[in-house]
């Protein structure tokens, strides 16, 4: 893979696999590039919340909006520039508030290898 860009007109976002709630994710960057690593966006419509169980480590961006994430450990919650760390193995509960959210992801190793 050689050295580019992207912005979220790149991207076709799909609903998040697994989910009923109107949250969308769309990779850039998967298994098909041949990179070690996911990277992508998602959208998240106000007021939504999904359950996940983190297969990988997952370093979620925000960009515009706010999410909040809950864990066995607690909340936090992060605004546009803030960066949300969920390890392998955590059991999390996202929920945008009434703006909804945009946000950029990385994770390690690739997603769906999980």
């Amino acid at each position: 893979m050689t050295v580019r860009k992207f912005a979220v007109t790149d991207v076709s976002l799909e609903r998040t696999p697994g989910q009923d709630a109107d949250v969308f994710v769309g990779n850039l960057v998967d298994q098909r590039h041949g990179g070690p690593v996911t990277i992508g966006y998602g959208r998240y419509e106000p007021n939504q919340s999904i359950d996940e169980a983190i297969a990988v480590d997952d370093v979620m961006v925000v960009l515009e909006g706010r999410v909040s994430v809950a864990s066995d450990a607690g909340t936090v919650t992060a605004g546009p520039g803030e960066i949300v760390y969920m390890p392998k193995g955590s059991k999390v509960t996202i929920r945008s508030h009434e703006q909804g959210a945009l946000t950029a992801y990385v994770t390690y190793p690739r997603w769906q290898e999980a």
